[in-house]
């Protein structure tokens, strides 16, 4: 990619400023680097950040048919160029081909097209008596991307944006970063604006902080883990920005005792391991009926052999490598520690799979005997682990469910659809899905307590990136 060690400012690809230093980007497979990247400074905020202010005095008046004009263009080259996008998220962050092309590049789309439904249907303003009710872009975004899902979280932060009437800094991933670089290619082909979107790459204690501080930012949208997402929240606390967050989970997956065990189970674990394990909302705690715990075990463990474990462009791939040396150096670290605590492997462990000595690759794992005090039960561990607890009652259940920090997914599996419906309404997360629905990009997406604030994906994303304005008198005769 040619402009990888440049940044998008302003509509064109520019130099970094002064100070800038240069990144590898290892690929997980391999751990080899097969790109580099510039790593910015407070001075390329600086100029991103004016950029965007600048932008914003005319952005901010365009018509709702002007915007939805942009985001058409924009959905027009994300699908043209959707193969290249889909290889890239997979070189860069270990996702099988086929699953980067058609779930990490096609969330991408999904959004981009919610948001171009959306802001056919959106109400900006409406008349309260004789007040009329105003909802205004609230200015420049500072958006901050992880690296698990580059293009879901950078698709459902921009769209948003862009349809609100914003302007925008993206700072993605520095460990995945060339689908960001991709994506600000596809921006600048699709003509959006000078200005309205920019890009800045680098780490979170320089560009990271910087955004967050910077008193043109308006607002900051962040989504990666709770230890970072306090961080900004501290550094946005002085200028009084908005400070919107996905941060991270520990999710359960309660499995009553009337569901079919096998086909439970199984599921279970296969969206636990989805993604390599590295999705925020994955059910990473399952709990089964006490007297049921050895046969879900047994069933987990045969599940678990299913998943294939090879570099993400191997045919056949179904559980790529994960992300860094410093994430396989933490699951690691919490596999050993649960075995240490007591917790019984029934698949997997610690290493890499036989014939492996090469790449970030996991063993699909899966613990029983889990107790709820146990590091594996509390922690996120963001790989393909799975603990496995039990329950005497429904009430121990959605107790031990609850207990966390977080609260960003709960997960039910019942026979009986009015039963889970009434459970849904005990759970304290942010979203919870019954059976194993499909993916639902018009639900709202974002957690409860540690897991963070505010919610993405359509409407309820769009009005994120929304003030209200009350304008007393609008209606008088």
């Amino acid at each position: 990619m040619s402009n990888a060690l440049k940044f998008y400012i302003d509509g064109a690809w520019v130099e970094p400023a002064p100070g800038a230093t240069r990144l590898p980007v290892i690929d997980p497979s391999t751990e080899e680097a097969y790109a580099e990247i510039a790593i910015g400074t407070g001075a390329d905020v600086d100029r991103a950040v004016a950029a965007a202010r600048r932008a914003f005095e005319t952005y901010s008046q365009t018509s709702r048919e002007e915007r939805l004009a942009i985001l058409r263009r924009v959905l027009a080259v994300y699908d043209r160029r959707a193969r290249e996008m889909g290889a890239a998220i997979s070189r860069e962050m270990g996702a099988p081909l086929p699953f980067a092309i058609s779930n990490q590049a096609g969330s991408g789309r999904a959004h981009l097209a919610k948001m171009i439904e959306t802001l056919e249907n959106f109400r900006f303003e409406e008349l309260r008596g004789t007040t009329l009710i105003a909802r205004e872009p609230i200015g420049v975004v500072g958006m901050i991307t992880p690296w698990n899902w580059p293009m879901n979280q950078i698709a459902c932060k921009v769209g948003p944006a862009l349809a609100a009437g914003c302007t925008m800094v993206l700072k993605p991933s520095e460990i995945a970063p060339m689908s960001g670089l991709l994506f600000a290619e596809i921006m600048d082909e699709a003509g959006v604006p000078k200005g309205v979107f920019n890009l800045v790459n680098g780490d979170g204690p320089n560009v990271g902080e910087a955004m967050s501080a910077h008193p043109g930012i308006d607002m900051m949208s962040f989504t990666g883990s709770t230890r970072a997402g306090i961080l900004i929240a501290k550094a946005a606390a002085d200028t009084i920005k908005r400070v919107h967050q996905e941060l991270g989970g520990k999710s359960a997956n309660i499995l009553l005792p009337d569901v079919d065990l096998e086909k439970a189970v199984s599921e279970g674990v296969a969206e636990c391991f989805g993604n390599s394990g590295q999705s925020c909302n994955a059910p990473t705690r399952m709990f089964v009926p006490i007297d049921r715990h050895e046969e879900a075990a047994a069933i987990a463990a045969r599940a678990a052999a299913t998943f294939k474990v090879g570099p993400a462009d191997a045919e056949g791939t179904k559980l790529g490598p994960v992300v860094s040396q410093i994430q396989y150096d933490k699951i690691q670290r919490l596999i050993e520690t649960g075995i240490e605590e007591g917790a019984r492997l029934a698949a997997g462990g610690l290493g890499r799979p036989d014939g492996m000595n090469r790449g970030y690759f996991v063993k699909p794992t899966v613990f029983a005997d889990v107790t709820p005090e146990m590091t594996i039960a509390r922690e996120e561990i963001f790989g393909p682990v799975l603990s496995i607890l039990s329950y005497r009652d429904e009430d121990e259940a959605v107790a031990l469910a609850n207990d966390t920090v977080y609260g960003l997914a709960s997960y039910i599996q019942s026979a009986d659809l009015r039963h889970a419906r009434r459970l849904a309404a005990r759970m304290r997360s942010g979203n919870v899905y019954i059976n194993n629905p499909a993916w639902d990009t018009g639900a709202p997406f974002g957690g409860y307590k540690q897991s963070g604030n505010g919610r993405e994906y359509a409407d309820f994303g769009l009005h994120e990136f929304l003030e209200i304005k009350g304008i007393v008198g609008y209606g008088a005769a």
